[in-house]
């Protein structure tokens, strides 16, 4: 079956030039965006409930660009005054450069990770001097505490936000031939909205080994999985599967994916 359209788990880009405008146009398929979750603060007063005082830590790590904002977020609200000297490890150059908004990027101490948060670990254990305090969500992926518990480092979490499944009972009679997912949590909401949920034609795209574990626990078939060394993005899998199947090459595609 040809792909025409395509549902992301994410909101929709920002910027003119996403990969997924281009896919859309060169392969002419329909791209749609929906968040299948959202971020909900946690107000600064159940942060001290944690017994988290930022004045003790030397150093931040920030996995995400939501552990960023709200780190500054919950600091203003605290009336803490970030020291110039904090330094910050960051799990991907992503994450680092979204810190130029808040700090002056050239003037502080900043590491960066390259692909994964085992990667900054080992940059993490040249610090052990440090007290490192983790910016989290309240689900954390479970390997980020046993690695930084094995580090020997000095470390604690805060809780200043939460994800949240968001309400898609609009979508229930809109059909869609590929679903792209990022995060076992958006499996999760997928189930939570639609229990019912089967997956029959449509065809599941999963980026993340644990993406892929969540889609398997809930008995998919993940058709489309990134990154890979020939598809490090998920738009470029998208683009390799869809240019296969929408030639008339579906078979050779099955066969591959099962």
């Amino acid at each position: 079956m040809k792909v025409k359209t395509i549902l992301v788990s994410q909101p929709e880009p920002t910027t003119e030039n996403s990969p997924y405008f281009e896919l859309s146009e060169r392969l002419k398929v329909k791209i749609d965006f929906r968040s299948f979750i959202h971020v909900e603060e946690v107000e600064s007063k159940d942060v001290r409930t944690q017994k988290i005082d930022f004045k003790n830590y030397t150093a931040i790590i920030l996995t995400s660009r939501n552990a960023v904002d709200n780190f500054f977020r919950v600091a203003d609200e605290m009336r803490f005054k970030v020291p110039q000297d904090m330094k910050y490890f960051c799990l991907s150059e992503a994450v680092a450069f979204y810190l130029q908004r808040y700090i002056v990027y050239r003037k502080r101490k900043i590491y960066i990770g390259e692909k994964n948060f085992s990667d900054l670990i080992k940059i993490i254990k040249k610090h052990k001097e440090e007290n490192y305090l983790l910016p989290s969500s309240d689900k954390l992926q479970a390997s980020i505490p046993m690695e930084l518990n094995e580090s020997g480092v000095k470390w604690d979490k805060a809780v200043l936000y939460k994800t949240v499944i968001t309400d898609l009972t609009d979508l229930e009679n809109v059909f869609y031939d590929i679903l792209v997912f990022f995060s076992p949590s958006g499996i999760e909401s997928l189930y939570h909205n639609f229990p019912g949920f089967q997956q029959n034609n449509t065809r599941i795209a999963v980026f993340g080994n644990t993406t892929v574990e969540a889609a398997l626990a809930r008995g998919l078939k993940c058709n489309i999985v990134a990154p890979t060394p020939e598809t490090p993005s998920m738009t470029m899998a998208l683009e390799k599967y869809i240019t296969e199947v929408n030639k008339g090459n579906f078979k050779e595609v099955l066969e591959k994916t099962e």
